[in-house]
């Protein structure tokens, strides 16, 4: 079985090897799975910068710990994302949510490029085809994979799965622009955006939640441009009557987030990359939402390994055993003690990312976990 290391967020003494940082540092020593990054070489430390209202990313203390424990190896780390807005303003939202080369001891650069083009083809699978991986991520021969773990809009749950599956990759390539990116794995394109004026309220969320700038309203008029959507969803989740609908193929979708993983893996040599879970802040929605809600469930860890199935698994395991927050989007769902919060926030078929993950030979839903 593969090992999962776990680190309890719970801190019962008033001792800094027994907070939530320094479980990180034994975490991060006791696994020995540093060892694994020799002198000089590169190492992309992949996480998500956040939005400007979305603040619950993993913190920069903990990208310092791993950073620091990346160069006592030899390695040469660095701290990486792919573009979600225009890559100038990302550059300016990882700041503003204390991401910089003060604060995690690293450059902090886009993985795709200032305008997120810069990427290349990579075979996928039956669903995608090819997909446009971020060129830095292609080319970097090792990674450490820093997932925030929160629920997801279209994929329910969001760790490290979702982590290389959409941020590994280009929002859009230069030549086949969203159908070769990130776009490529939400609805396809096959089912279009539909609008109606009779229920809109003109609240203006569509517009500001819309990561293209594809949608607009002038007075009371709705616009749409269907060349700049890629089919996120985001305008049809946040709207409140109903005026937008996009009709999705879940299990499309969650397939394909297994395919664009591996095409990301593809790129890397067996063993040279790592996953840290942090399962703080548990939010409902996305890190790339202008806003977060409050967490849905009480800070669990932090879980480590070198198999992605089996650490996703784990923290979805445990995750299932939490109880729901009050004056969260649990509660407000109505759900209770012994509930898949996850499931009841969002109810998608998130387990099927993973086991189609097993499917494709990235690792094995049987673990054991190393409590650290």
């Amino acid at each position: 079985m593969s090992k999962v290391y776990f680190t309890t967020a719970r801190a019962t003494r008033w001792d800094y090897r027994k907070s939530l940082v320094g479980r990180l540092d034994s975490l991060l020593v006791e696994s020995g799975l540093m060892s694994r990054f020799g002198r000089e070489e590169w190492v992309a430390v992949k996480t998500h910068f956040g939005s400007e209202g979305a603040h619950r990313i993993v913190r920069p203390v903990f990208l310092r710990k791993v950073v620091d424990s990346l160069k006592a190896a030899g390695a040469k780390p660095f701290v990486t994302d792919t573009v979600r807005i225009m890559g100038l303003d990302y550059l300016e939202v990882a700041n503003q949510n204390g991401l910089n080369h003060l604060s995690v001891g690293a450059p902090v650069i886009l993985a795709d490029g200032l305008y997120g083009h810069d990427s290349l083809l990579v075979k996928a699978g039956e669903i995608l085809g090819d997909i446009a991986v971020a060129s830095v991520i292609h080319d970097v021969p090792a990674m450490v994979v820093c997932s925030h773990v929160k629920g997801h809009i279209q994929a329910g749950y969001a760790g490290a799965i979702k982590n290389l599956a959409m941020g590994g990759v280009s929002s859009a390539h230069r030549e086949f622009g969203w159908r070769k990116g990130r776009g490529s794995m939400y609805c396809h394109g096959e089912v279009p955006l539909t609008y109606d004026a009779e229920v809109c309220e003109y609240c203006g969320q569509c517009e500001n939640v819309c990561p293209k700038d594809a949608i607009r309203f002038v007075g009371e008029k709705f616009t749409y441009d269907e060349k700049q959507c890629w089919f996120c969803g985001r305008c049809a989740r946040v709207c409140p009557t109903g005026g937008l609908t996009l009709p999705s193929d879940d299990t499309t979708f969650q397939k394909s987030l297994a395919e664009s993983a591996a095409a990301v893996l593809s790129t890397f040599a067996p063993g040279k990359v790592i996953y840290l879970n942090f399962m703080t802040e548990i939010q409902p929605e996305c890190d790339c939402m202008p806003s977060c809600d409050t967490p849905m469930l009480q800070d669990q860890g932090i879980m480590l390994s070198d198999d992605l199935v089996a650490i996703e698994q784990a923290t979805v395991d445990l995750l299932r055993k939490a109880d729901p927050l009050p004056q969260s989007a649990a509660s407000d769902r109505g759900s209770k003690s012994g509930d898949d919060v996850l499931s009841v926030v969002n109810p998608r078929n998130f387990a099927l990312q993973i086991s189609e993950c097993e499917r494709l030979g990235l690792g094995s839903a049987e673990y054991e976990v190393m409590e650290v």
